[in-house]
């Protein structure tokens, strides 16, 4: 798809449900905190690269505008890592925010459907990506977190600087860990699954 004004390629997808998601994570106390619940989330980003054996894994909210990484993992910790790490994964809130025509996650977020992406240089929509030059990104696993209202809140991914092969299993467990993370979601609401 074209843009008109910019005569450029979109790279992320329009979303209607921006401010509907903006205003879930607002009611939910989620996508700019800086307190315990980074703990919580970081925690939860360093199960993913470990299960994944990934070396950055993210949990992230998205609003109408950008990208927040409430759980964050780098090969360096949360202090940043090479690459990638020092270009979004410092443990500074400001360094926490991402553009939200930046990455994977936007698309997963719309289509509401996890997104593997083996080799992002495969596929033409996705490798004009600027997270691909910028900060070396080749590979991606992700799946939305979908909560009990059915708005997709953000995401919980992998992502790698070489191609991964990561074939079914990857999905299905990148889609078995966003699950997890919902029933967290839902369970610090006071929500009770059946």
């Amino acid at each position: 798809m074209t843009s008109f004004a910019t005569g450029r390629m979109l790279l992320t997808p329009a979303d209607r449900d921006g401010p509907a998601r903006a205003e879930r994570l607002r009611r939910l106390d989620l996508g700019e905190r800086s307190d315990a619940s980074f703990d919580n989330f970081d925690a939860f980003a360093d199960k993913v690269a470990e299960v994944t054996e990934s070396p950055f894994s993210m949990v992230n909210f998205i609003d109408e505008n950008r990208q927040f990484f409430a759980g964050l993992h780098t090969p360096a910790g949360n202090s940043g890592g090479r690459d990638l790490g020092a270009t979004a994964a410092s443990s500074s809130r400001s360094a926490r925010y991402m553009a939200r025509d930046r990455g994977y996650c936007p698309h997963v977020v719309v289509r509401r459907k996890a997104l593997v992406l083996d080799d992002v240089c495969d596929y033409p929509r996705f490798a004009g990506n600027p997270v691909v030059d910028d900060i070396g990104v080749r590979s991606y696993l992700g799946a939305p977190l979908i909560d009990r209202t059915g708005i997709a809140l953000g995401t919980v991914c992998a992502v790698d600087t070489v191609p991964r092969p990561w074939g079914r299993a990857g999905l299905d467990t990148i889609k078995s860990l966003a699950q997890e993370l919902v029933r967290q979601i839902d369970h610090r609401e006071g929500y009770r699954h059946p």
